[in-house]
């Protein structure tokens, strides 16, 4: 059986700009930015059939659809920890004042030899209380299966207990959080880029619909409930 080849216009998981548009209205968010590592970037090797465009760049592009005066901001940079993004992306992310705000999952902190997830919730509990201060409505992604890192025997284990860290980081702080780890996205076989790491373009359309799906059932930014202290 010949194996349907889809495209941005077919694909069930994706959103047209009128409809991602659809999505926004009425959206408060005039002050967008994102941080973190290649996953935040939107990094990825365009798809045929797919407009060749990050995730982040999508949702900017919907969002000023709809509020043409919003501000976008990405100081995400390949290879960063949490650690690194709080010290090299913090700053400018602060001075931005956004009112919508990604953060990312701790991809690159679980690819060492014996990752510390103990340190890895702390330095993650960081980053949500710094993004948190800011006011603004946080989003973040959990890890999909398709992100493999072979060298690594454990590595379904290692995403499942980043995952969990960061899910329960979400609920604590009130971010909406794109939960790739079962989407059916990751089943497809030209999901990944040359690396064989990043998603390629089909995967940032996906990635960018899932985000705006979250958007639109959200009130808006509000300040969330205190987390609870240890």
């Amino acid at each position: 059986m010949e194996q349907l080849v889809l495209t941005e216009a077919t694909d069930p998981f994706c959103l047209d700009r009128a409809e991602a548009a659809a999505l926004l209205a009425g959206a408060p968010w005039r002050r967008y930015a994102v941080i973190g590592d290649s996953l935040s970037a939107g990094t990825g090797d365009p798809t045929p059939g797919y407009r060749d465009q990050g995730w982040p760049d999508r949702v900017a592009d919907a969002l000023r659809s709809v509020r043409p005066d919003a501000a976008y901001l990405n100081v995400s940079e390949r290879g960063a920890t949490t650690a690194r993004t709080l010290a090299h992306q913090a700053a400018r992310m602060r001075d931005f004042a956004p009112d919508l705000l990604h953060l990312p999952c701790g991809a690159n902190d679980i690819v060492r030899r014996s990752p510390d997830f103990g340190e890895i919730a702390r330095t993650l509990r960081r980053m949500y209380e710094l993004a948190h201060a800011t006011g603004a409505l946080l989003t973040t992604f959990t890890l999909g299966k398709a992100y493999v890192v072979p060298a690594f025997p454990d590595w379904p284990e290692r995403i499942a207990a980043v995952n969990g860290i960061v899910r329960g980081l979400a609920a604590e702080y009130g971010a909406l959080v794109v939960d790739m780890w079962d989407h059916p996205v990751n089943a497809r076989g030209n999901l990944l880029s040359a690396d064989r790491i990043h998603f390629s373009t089909s995967g940032q359309a996906v990635l960018a619909a899932e985000v705006l799906r979250k958007l639109a059932g959200s009130p808006g930014p509000a300040t969330p409930a205190q987390p609870e202290r240890e």
